[in-house]
């Protein structure tokens, strides 16, 4: 179910809902609002504070059922922590945490207080987004592919109100539509490989262009590709019954004849590693290998319905890399659209490989004024950085600066990792001007490096979310990352 939000008014002590939502930080210090619902209720929220059931510790939840003297049938209580310490990054912890809760109770609406807690450095603009945000993401579900289950007996959660006025409407606003862009690049990065193939993400980019004034798409198939020359792309895709697509949006929402910004986006719908077979064990993940195309996706998604006055183009090669007897091997020669030649030492490799061409056809064809890529590129990046933060690389240190900033503010953070030349000589080549790996050591930085090659003259940065763009494990889901800092920076370069 997707979550509705609005902004209310009303004393957190006499609104009629089915639970209200107030903070307590760990000293026992009561928000302004869970001042006035204790007050109310005779210092209900005080007693429990005081008997230990109630300790302040960040993201725990305490429900008061019905407390007397209080309009709401509920108090959700939320811990925040210590107050000195508190900061952006536990203020969406704690938003998360009391969406969840929220989630658990048989209620079909809420009110939340928490976007009046004070986040030192942020206006209640953004603490309405974050909160709606992270609300959302905490209400997401994936049911795609399960047996379709008997409606619930008892409500869910669909409509939250946050406490906030109209200097807050800007943040509900972009929420609304971030929230949009994350969900679905988060449901396209879901899906099983069966169903999300390079055909299937053609098909949901077009429909969204019919869908919307101002978005057109376009679709080059394997046929089109090969008579333009993507030879490094087509070589990746040559295992697989599933032929590449490359899937072009364009919105323009920006005036006539300015360049565009462009985003290009990984998108290996499965990656088996080709002929360079990988391990057993947690290939299933692969099937996020796509999560740079499900983020840019997103990304437009988001632009769209913000409305934002920019010319966007949103580029995704989408490529399935299986073993076959067609499949392209170690020690091919490959020319890619740019007319550089690659050595291939590894087919594991084939990220870089799809992206080389989308990156020069984006470039030649757009000639955009910022060219930016997200791909779940290098296990390095992992190794580098963990699951916190995004790979950021680009010889342009205004661009790099602008990113990290958005991230930043969107709490979807990057880290910037150096794209010198000295790194360049680990791609030297005794066959081709390129190899299309670098050896185990700076393993991203070398995946950016080749990378560089193909974005000569352009105003470029590459994010590498091999970290970020799903949690591990079983049940691991798509993040959505980096819908909000790419959709932020825009925002950014539309206010300038």
């Amino acid at each position: 179910m997707t979550l509705q939000f609005s902004l209310g008014s009303a004393a957190p002590e006499s609104v009629d809902t089915p639970c209200v939502v107030v903070g307590v930080y760990e000293n026992g210090l009561l928000t302004s609002a869970a001042a006035r619902v204790d007050t109310a209720a005779n210092g209900a929220i005080k007693r429990q504070v005081e008997s230990g059931d109630i300790n302040g510790k960040a993201g725990t939840t305490a429900v008061l059922f019905a407390p007397e003297g209080v309009a709401a049938k509920r108090v959700l209580v939320v811990g925040l922590g210590t107050q000195k310490t508190f900061d952006g990054a536990r203020y969406q912890k704690v938003n998360i945490e009391a969406a969840r809760a929220l989630g658990r109770l048989p209620i079909a609406s809420a009110v939340s207080y928490l976007a009046e807690v004070d986040v030192p450095g942020h206006d209640a603009a953004w603490r309405v987004r974050v909160a709606a945000l992270a609300a959302d993401y905490a209400a997401y579900r994936y049911t795609a592919t399960f047996k379709p289950r008997e409606k619930a007996a008892q409500p869910e959660l669909g409509t939250l109100t946050f406490a906030g006025g109209d200097d807050a409407k800007v943040g509900l606003d972009q929420a609304a539509a971030l929230a949009q862009g994350v969900r679905f690049a988060r449901e396209l990065a879901n899906l099983p490989p069966n169903i999300c193939n390079p055909a299937y993400i053609a098909a949901q980019a077009e429909q969204f262009a019919a869908q919307h004034d101002k978005v057109s798409c376009t679709v080059l198939d394997h046929e089109k590709m090969g008579e333009l020359g993507f030879g490094s792309l087509l070589a990746v895709g040559r295992g697989s019954a599933n032929k590449p697509k490359l899937v072009i949006l364009e919105y323009k929402g920006g005036a006539e004849g300015d360049k565009p910004y462009a985003f290009v986006g990984k998108g290996i719908t499965f990656d088996t590693g080709g002929i360079s077979l990988k391990p057993g064990p947690g290939m299933e993940e692969m099937k996020f290998d796509m999560g740079g195309a499900a983020g840019v996706l997103g990304s437009f998604v988001a632009t769209v319905k913000l409305g934002l006055p920019v010319n966007l183009v949103c580029v995704v090669p989408a490529v399935e890399n299986m073993p076959d007897g067609d499949s392209y091997r170690p020690s091919d020669v490959l020319t890619s659209l740019s007319g550089l030649t690659i050595e291939v030492l590894n087919t594991d490799a084939e990220g870089r490989l799809i992206l080389c061409d989308a990156l020069t056809y984006t470039a030649q064809t757009f000639q955009p004024k910022v060219l930016i890529d997200a791909a779940t590129l290098t296990g390095a990046c992992v190794i580098a950085l963990g699951k916190h933060a995004s790979g950021l690389m680009s010889k342009h240190d205004d661009l790099a600066a602008e990113l990290i900033a958005a991230g930043e503010h969107t709490l979807d953070r990057a880290w910037r990792l150096p794209l010198w030349d000295d790194y360049q000589v680990q791609l030297e080549s005794g066959f081709a001007d390129v190899a299309n790996i670098g050896g185990k050591n700076a393993g991203a930085i070398t995946a950016g490096c080749f990378l560089a090659r193909f974005t000569e003259g352009q105003r470029w940065a590459h994010l590498d979310i091999a970290g970020t763009a799903w949690d591990e494990g079983r049940k691991g889901l798509a993040t959505g990352r980096p819908v909000s800092l790419l959709v932020q920076w825009l925002i950014d370069q539309a206010s300038k």
